[in-house]
């Protein structure tokens, strides 16, 4: 019973300190001025010399396509750089045979061409060490019989990407570029004497 009557007290008290602070600010000056219609009578509205709705400007945009510029919107990466058109003016055939057709500006870069594998090197074999390590190629080069594994140079052009059955997977440390060389079946079985 005691407990519920300091209850009570402390209820008593909060809310008489919750009146005082609610009386007090309800009659404090409104912010800038005491008037009530302060703020709506200095609203100054913006300087637009036509209100209405420009309909052929909205039409014009409403009929554009897009077209992109080659930048992803989704990417924080700088687009492309724009390439220039030339001068030059080309003609060429068109493929569905109708005609003729020009085509302005530079010719777009040919692909590139995969590495060749080099003259004077032969690739005449295949094997594996009994330890179950990978593949090895048998290669001469002018002559000099060179055994090569994943991942070795050749003629420090050269790196061998992997060695299957039948062919030689090979790529150009200069460009990147992959290819691949097949088992010379003239030489395979025996080495060059």
């Amino acid at each position: 019973m005691m407990k519920q009557k300091k209850q009570l007290i402390v209820f008593g008290v909060l809310l008489a300190v919750a009146a005082i602070v609610w009386f007090g600010q309800r009659g404090g000056p409104v912010v800038g001025s005491n008037r009530p219609g302060y703020i709506a009578e200095n609203y100054q509205p913006l300087p637009v010399d036509n209100p209405s709705l420009h309909w052929s400007a909205w039409d014009k945009a409403r009929h554009t396509e897009y077209q992109s510029n080659g930048r992803n919107p989704f990417s924080a990466q700088a687009a492309p750089p724009p390439v220039a058109p030339g001068p030059l003016t080309q003609t060429a055939q068109n493929p569905n045979g109708t005609g003729q057709f020009q085509r302005k500006g530079p010719m777009p870069p040919p692909p590139p061409q995969p590495p060749v594998w080099p003259g004077n090197v032969s690739f005449f074999g295949y094997g594996t060490v009994p330890n179950g390590t990978a593949r090895l190629a048998f290669v001469t080069i002018d002559g000099e019989v060179q055994v090569l594994g994943q991942g070795d140079t050749l003629l420090g052009r050269y790196k061998i990407v992997q060695v299957n059955n039948g062919n030689l997977e090979f790529q150009d440390i200069s460009t990147g570029l992959s290819s691949t060389k097949a088992l010379d079946a003239d030489k395979a079985g025996a080495p060059p004497a």
